[in-house]
């Protein structure tokens, strides 16, 4: 059913439901004439009762009332009968053959009946007898059902007929109406079919229809500019990370060809070694920084949680870098935080190394609880970072001027932030007496 395509699928659908109502339909119009039709006939033969009743009661005879006007010939017939069913008068052609039985006798004599007859002598059609009580007699007056007949059997041949061209013409109409409604559709998606990721910025046509089509066009062009704004991301991203990479690695073959050329002492090797061994440290922290954000942008950052005492992380990252400046830990006894304690140190070893490199004076590692959230704070006496920059100070390779991006490979904060987030916290800049960016994390 599925390989089917939808322009039939919609038009199957329409004419299934039109089908069903064209044929309730013509059940009800038929039911309705045949109840109207009976309903008629009903008062036809109370009608010609009463006239035949008031001929009885003053003496007329029922075989004087055949082919007149109370009796119709070949079409009406009457009957008078006694109480023991004996044939006192009838109508011709019927003679002295009764047209009740012994028990529709005796219910006639109680009050009206109604019968249906399959013949009747002199009479090939079915018909319809009404028998009710004369002055201790049953006077049965009957018609014929040929003419009812004859007018359903006219309908339905009608409805058998005008019913399938009815439907056959539904169907082609809702096949072209389900053409024309998914026209847009088909324009769309020869659109999107033209959409490469050298052409990521078209958006596809959407009609102006306030439907279903409509919305569907304008979410197709929001995913359309959701991937490309994805797509434009990742290649200024391949692009900051290859003009990144290329300074240490142009840098690491200098040194190696100088070694190579000119190492003519231990010294000058061991001091080209040392060179290079700087570069590789380089290279091996952008690589870790680069793919710690590709794992966050895939919410695929591997973490593992623990209840780990505040103040214990904060000395434990102040220990690896004491030996390059004064170092100031300060956080409450008791006060906890739960987290990757790799990823954490990470993160705040990223804003100790910023600090040291581009602050002045002390730095101080604090923390402390405000609003349900752990803050790790790294402060230090720097100049700050410029007016306006906080915004920008986290995305990646986003540098501030020459003097306070001078070295570094541009993403400490990017991967600051990107911890911090998979940990459902924030990373955040204040800038004041004293330069300050802290990660809040929930309690």
């Amino acid at each position: 059913m599925t390989r089917v395509p939808i322009r039939i699928r919609v038009a199957g659908a329409f004419a299934l439901a039109m089908a069903v109502v064209l044929a309730g339909t013509s059940w009800f119009v038929y039911a309705r004439l045949e109840s109207h039709l009976d309903a008629a006939l009903a008062q036809d033969l109370r009608l010609s009762t009463q006239d035949l009743a008031a001929l009885v009661r003053h003496g007329g005879s029922l075989a004087s009332a055949s082919g007149g006007r109370l009796i119709e010939r070949g079409e009406a017939y009457a009957q008078l009968l006694g109480p023991d069913r004996h044939v006192l008068d009838a109508t011709r052609p019927l003679g002295a053959i009764p047209l009740l039985s012994r028990a529709q006798v005796g219910r006639a004599l109680h009050g009206e009946i109604t019968v249906d007859k399959p013949s009747v002598t002199g009479l090939d059609e079915p018909s319809r007898l009404l028998a009710t009580p004369l002055d201790g007699k049953v006077l049965a007056v009957g018609a014929t059902l040929g003419n009812n007949q004859e007018t359903l059997a006219s309908l339905r041949d009608l409805l058998l007929i005008a019913g399938p061209i009815a439907l056959l013409l539904a169907s082609i109409a809702g096949y072209f109406l389900a053409g024309l409604s998914l026209r847009p559709v088909e324009w769309m998606r020869r659109r999107a079919a033209a959409i490469s990721g050298e052409t990521i910025e078209s958006r596809l046509p959407v009609p102006q229809t306030r439907d279903e089509i409509q919305r569907l066009g304008e979410t197709l062009n929001e995913m359309l500019a959701r991937i490309e704004d994805v797509l434009r991301r990742e290649q200024s991203f391949v692009a900051d990370a290859g003009h990144e990479l290329r300074t240490p690695l142009t840098l690491l073959r200098t040194e190696l060809e100088l070694a190579l050329r000119q190492g003519d002492t231990v010294g000058e090797l061991r001091e080209a070694i040392h060179g290079a061994s700087q570069e590789v440290d380089r290279l091996t922290q952008l690589a870790d920084g680069l793919l710690l954000i590709a794992s966050s942008d895939r919410g695929k950052l591997a973490l593992r949680p623990e209840s780990i005492d505040a103040r214990e992380l904060l000395r434990s990252v102040a220990e690896r870098y004491r030996w390059r400046g004064d170092l100031d830990v300060s956080a409450p006894s008791g006060l906890a935080v739960r987290g990757d304690r790799l990823r954490l140190e990470q993160a705040l070893g990223n804003l100790l190394d910023n600090a040291l490199r581009h602050g002045r004076g002390s730095v101080e590692l604090t923390a402390a609880t405000v609003n349900g959230h752990v803050e790790l704070h790294v402060r230090d006496g720097g100049s700050g970072f410029p007016p306006g920059f906080e915004e920008q100070a986290f995305k990646r390779f986003a540098r501030a001027d020459e003097k306070r991006s001078a070295a570094g490979s541009g993403l400490g904060l990017s991967v600051v932030k990107a911890v911090a987030e998979a940990h459902g916290g924030d990373a955040h800049i204040g800038n004041g007496d004293r330069t300050d960016v802290w990660i809040s994390l929930p309690s």
